[in-house]
């Protein structure tokens, strides 16, 4: 049975690929500080640590793959404490990577941004090869990362896939600071409150369904692909007053749209061309933009939220 560590184990994507990851035959150990994930997200059949990346991981076992989602996520905050985003993102990314190199690990999977690394790219939907420029201190920190790994794979021979996600949301996604859109939007919507659209809403994100992206990861894990560096997303650009409207009709409730000030660092538009995912990694996503509201509406009204 091949052994696989996950990072970020407790949180909304972590989560969700450890109990794939179960699902299909891994033994699986989860890793996690608790600051923002949840011990309740994690499979009961996994094993859970309880540390963070920066941590002494000497005391780990030996894995076949490693698959690393522990990072700070918070553009605002990256913005507002860079050392801290540094601290978490690089430093604590680096850590991780000395013990693959010294446990030979296989494979390490590591999630990127498709959204915060490109900045105002010139080609939307944006590929690969497109210019990195990123606008944020936690864009600086995703792609300083990637240039880790490739040095540890000249250096050390260290394999590793990155996959560049657009923007993710689904169930189990936060509904309160650092969280997703679209889960704050569904939280406020239920409970007869109006959401805030910072800017003027026009601004576009390309949405991709949580189990979308963590079929993405099994198939990273498993499959030789030439391309390192691949996008996750839609390829599909939807605007935050699209969205607003999307969800309200869902939800067959009538919610008025109110505008604030727009975020120092946010991007303006952003979607990911996913030309090699198709090619490459044989991968598409399979959930539309209004399944995978549905879905978390769903999941949001079982939690009483």
């Amino acid at each position: 049975m091949q052994k696989v560590l996950v990072t970020g184990a407790a949180g909304f994507i972590g989560s969700h690929i450890v109990d794939e990851l179960i699902r299909q035959g891994y033994d699986v150990t989860g890793l996690d500080n608790l600051s923002h994930g949840k011990k309740k997200n994690v499979n009961p059949k996994a094993r859970l640590i309880i540390a963070d990346i920066s941590d002494d991981l000497s005391v780990l076992d030996n894995y076949d793959y490693v698959v690393h989602h522990a990072s700070q996520i918070d553009v605002m905050k990256s913005i507002e404490n860079p050392l801290y985003d540094a601290n978490t993102n690089i430093l604590g990314s680096l850590n991780l990577l000395e013990f693959c190199r010294k446990t030979y690990v296989k494979k390490i999977i590591y999630a990127s941004t498709g959204g915060a690394i490109y900045g105002k790219p010139k080609q939307i939907p944006t590929p690969e090869t497109c210019s990195v420029d990123p606008d944020s201190h936690y864009g600086v920190s995703k792609h300083t990362v990637e240039h880790y790994l490739e040095i540890y794979r000249k250096l050390y021979r260290l394999n590793y896939c990155i996959l560049r996600y657009s923007n993710v949301y689904g169930p189990r996604q936060d509904c309160d600071g650092e969280g997703g859109v679209i889960p704050i939007f569904i939280k406020k919507m239920l409970n007869k409150d109006t959401p805030m659209i910072y800017g003027n809403g026009n601004q576009t994100r390309d949405f991709v369904f949580v189990k979308d992206v963590v079929n993405a990861n099994l198939l990273a894990i498993t499959k030789k692909v030439p391309k390192r560096i691949i996008n996750i997303g839609t390829g599909k650009e939807t605007s935050i007053n699209e969205l607003h409207e999307m969800i309200t009709k869902t939800l067959d409730i009538d919610i008025p749209k109110l505008y604030g000030h727009s975020i120092k660092g946010e991007i303006k538009r952003s979607a990911v061309d996913i030309t090699v995912a198709r090619e490459y990694l044989k991968w598409a996503p399979s959930t539309s933009l209004s399944q995978g509201i549905a879905l978390t509406i769903d999941a949001l009204k079982e939690k009483n939220i």
